[in-house]
């Protein structure tokens, strides 16, 4: 069978990991650690913090390192508790590497594309996470290259991190490469400013929010073998 692409790129967090749940299950030890004995009511006002940070990430105006402590002490700011931000930043980033699982669906994927294409993992995110992820879950050995954004200075959708993740694949042809992810202002866009191919993984069926260019569209992780294959326009 013929493949219409042979390399794969493959965002991590809200597209083969549960990011979310993982989320759930660190946040209330993370607050406790640092000194809070009830985190349930500033869960919501977490999550809207953290969002905005990590659009700051995709603007250039900050970095996830940051982000690891600032969204914490911004937290205790905003619902005025006294929360230790540096300790709950530390309780909550081991946590996330701890915590959560893979979709349904996403080793199956991954074992389905192995032999068929070359894959890589581009993720924004903490090097210390992304990594204890990918030796809990035993996902580490798919991929070629892990270029994890904390560890080389640079985030999607910055054209720079693929540049990178295409230098150290061997320089292929661009129309060989594939981006698939959950997030079109950063793995979508980012596949546009790089000019490659796109997949964006829609699960929840959303609308298209951005100007971003979406060369193909799935609800499921298993269509996806059928992209990387041509037979799904």
């Amino acid at each position: 069978m013929t493949v219409r692409y042979p390399i794969v790129l493959f965002d991590l967090d809200h597209t083969l990991f549960d990011s979310d749940a993982a989320e759930v299950l660190s946040f209330g030890d993370a607050l406790r650690a640092g000194g809070v004995c009830d985190p349930d009511p500033h869960f919501s006002e977490y999550v809207r913090i953290n969002t905005a940070l990590w659009a700051a990430v995709e603007r250039g105006e900050t970095t996830p390192t940051i982000v690891k402590t600032r969204r914490f002490e911004l937290l205790g700011e905003s619902q005025g508790i006294p929360l230790d931000a540096t300790v709950a930043a530390e309780a909550f980033a081991h946590g996330l590497g701890a915590n959560g699982d893979l979709y349904p669906g996403a080793r199956r994927l991954l074992d389905d594309l192995a032999g068929v294409a070359r894959l890589a993992l581009v993720t924004n995110g903490l090097t210390a996470v992304q990594n204890a992820r990918l030796d809990r879950l035993d996902i580490g050995r798919y991929f070629e290259h892990v270029v994890i954004s904390s560890e080389v200075g640079v985030s999607k959708p910055a054209p720079a991190i693929f540049a990178l993740t295409h230098e150290r694949l061997g320089s292929p042809p661009i129309e060989s490469m594939l981006m698939v992810g959950d997030s079109l202002t950063s793995d979508i866009a980012g596949a546009n400013a790089f000019r490659i191919a796109s997949c964006w993984f829609n699960r929840h069926g959303s609308p298209r929010s951005s100007d971003a260019h979406v060369d193909h569209e799935v609800r499921d992780l298993a269509e996806i073998v059928a992209v990387v294959h041509g037979l799904s326009g």
